[in-house]
Parts: C-alpha cells; sequence; structure tokens
C-alpha cells in the first residue's frame, strides 16, 4: 500500500479542522500553512471532502470550512477514499476483480487479507483518536514493534 501526498494532505487538513473543534471554520489559506500544504493544492482536496460530505464550507468574513460530522465519527479510512479512491488496488483494480491461475491463484485471498487488514486499522481509527494522540492500543501495539519500523 501506498498513501499518496493528496492522501497525506487531505488526512492532514482533517485533523487541523478537527482539532479546532466542532462548529469551528478555518481557511484554507490557515490549513495550509500550519502543516506546509501548498495552497492551491490543498482547495482541491477541501473541495472534494466537501462534494464527499465530510467537510462542509461556508464564504464570507467568517467563512470556511468546517468537519460536517464529529471527529470521532469520521474514520481516517473515510478521508483517504475521498482523496484517493480505493484504500487497496493492484494495478489499480480492487482484489475481488483480480484472477489469478496457476502458482499465483493463492495471490488473491493474500491481496484480501491485505485489504481488510488496511480496512481494519484505517476504518477504525477517527479523526478524533489522531487528533488527541489517543490511538487504539491494537495500532500503538503494531506500531510498538521494532520491525515496523525498519525497511527490509
Amino acid at each position: 500500500m501506498r498513501i499518496s501526498a493528496r492522501a497525506d494532505y487531505a488526512v492532514r487538513a482533517a485533523l487541523e479542522l478537527a482539532a479546532a473543534g466542532d462548529g469551528v471554520s478555518l481557511k484554507a489559506e490557515a490549513i495550509a500553512t500550519a502543516q506546509g500544504i501548498p495552497h492551491k493544492f490543498l482547495e482541491g482536496i477541501l473541495g472534494d471532502l466537501r462534494r464527499g460530505g465530510l467537510v462542509v464550507s461556508r464564504r464570507g468574513g467568517n467563512g470556511g470550512y468546517r468537519l460536517a460530522r464529529p471527529a470521532d465519527a469520521i474514520a481516517i479510512a473515510d478521508v483517504i477514499r475521498l482523496a484517493d479512491g480505493p484504500l487497496v488496488s493492484v494495478r489499480g483494480v480492487r482484489p475481488p476483480e483480480l484472477s489469478y491461475g496457476g502458482p499465483a491463484e493463492s495471490l488473491l485471498p493474500l491481496w484480501i487479507a491485505v485489504r481488510a487488514n488496511v480496512r481494519k486499522i484505517l476504518g477504525e481509527v477517527t479523526l478524533a483518536h489522531v487528533a488527541a494522540a489517543e490511538l487504539p492500543d491494537e495500532v500503538v501495539n503494531l506500531a510498538q514493534d521494532p520491525e515496523a519500523w525498519t525497511n527490509p
């Protein structure tokens, strides 16, 4: 799995909105500056998040962007899907749409298992978890494994 810059920026922008609190609007410029995201790129991402129903926007002096739902009701997976599409794909194809033969036949259940694990983590961790630095124990335990930090 590869996290694109677009998905990373989308999650970071959503976290800025989560940290601002319920009902608080932030200008795109403020989010871009706080997270070091190119402003024009962020505008496109915020537009996708708005069209997907994760953020709402308001024009004017007191306008800006805010989360459409509480931060504890928005999974990291929700943000990534709106920014980038499916969480896991193989050559741009979702795993259930693939088929293999011969010695590669067992690749399909492997890709499905990878997708299930990615979904489990990113689907259960919310913006509220990350913004409060209170990740679920299962995620903390996985991240504490020294092997998780090495690049083979």
